[in-house]
């Protein structure tokens, strides 16, 4: 029996089409962001059609879970396309991988059902932001974290990102070039975790305004930082201005590290990431 869930009708398969899931990852770092730019500028979505076009013989059109922005990385993004081709599982990952360019990889390939929506069917999407927290610069992980120099109380932070758990209005923490039609998302939990000199914020909801956790990220770096009471993280919540907020912070620091689907998908499932954050956090 199929099981049905909410999805686009117009993604709906053709006759003798199947539907294909893949885990990817990427280092955003030399990209415009996840979705296709035009004039030349080069996107993670670019890359990952091109290549498994090859592997078809035909032109293939990939869906994310959520789009990501320029220098934002992704250990976890889940995509979804359609083919007529017949390949097995190990072409579209192997086949595939010999065809991106070295910051970008297929980590699994998986069919599911039409009902499958890698975007609508998600339930959850789970970011980190990575700080490094270090009086010097980092080297070896240029654009691959953001650096604060100055100490920042984790606490501090911990009590101002409380306020903003649950359901709100979060019109202070979108861009103003957000094309959401509602501001209103559920923050399931915004967690400040320290890692050695790094620290992390993980962050999981339903769904995120453009630009919502950098900004999220410049608020508590500010409050961190001591420039600001916690307290004030809900001030500015409840103002629904962005005007009244911090900067919004760097985006080397961002991953995707998940989305989440029903079980009766069966999509295989990873360890969260980043990699190098491992030997700290297992959660």
């Amino acid at each position: 029996m199929t099981t049905q869930f909410k999805a686009d009708p117009s993604e709906f398969l053709p006759a003798g089409y199947q539907r294909i899931a893949l885990g990817v990852a990427y280092n955003g770092r030399h990209y415009h962001g996840w979705q296709r730019q035009p004039h030349g500028h080069i996107s993670v979505q670019e890359k990952l059609e091109d290549a498994l076009s090859m592997v078809a013989n035909q032109p293939i059109k990939v869906m994310c879970a959520g789009r990501t922005d320029a220098g934002v990385h992704a250990s976890a993004q889940v995509v979804h396309f359609d083919t007529s081709a017949t390949r097995p599982l190990r072409a579209w990952t192997h086949g595939g991988n010999m065809n991106l360019p070295d910051d970008v990889a297929i980590q699994w390939a998986h069919p599911v059902e039409e009902s499958f929506h890698a975007r609508f069917s998600a339930t959850a999407r789970r970011y980190r932001y990575v700080i490094y927290n270090h009086p010097m610069r980092p080297a070896l992980m240029d654009k691959e974290v953001t650096w604060n120099y100055r100490p920042l109380d984790i606490s501090a932070m911990q009590k101002a990102a409380d306020y903003l758990i649950g359901t709100h209005d979060f019109s202070s923490f979108r861009a103003a070039s957000c094309q959401a039609n509602n501001p209103v998302r559920t923050l399931h939990h915004l967690r400040v975790i320290a890692a050695g000199d790094y620290i992390v914020m993980d962050v999981r909801a339903n769904a995120f305004l453009h630009h919502m956790i950098r900004n999220l990220a410049g608020l508590l770096m500010k409050i961190g930082a001591g420039e600001a009471v916690p307290e004030w993280a809900k001030e500015v919540l409840l103002a629904k201005d962005r005007r009244v907020s911090a900067a919004t912070a760097p985006p080397y620091g961002l991953y995707f590290v998940d989305a989440e689907y029903d079980a009766a998908f069966g999509l295989p499932q990873q360890s969260i990431g980043p990699h190098f954050l491992s030997p700290w956090m297992n959660v």
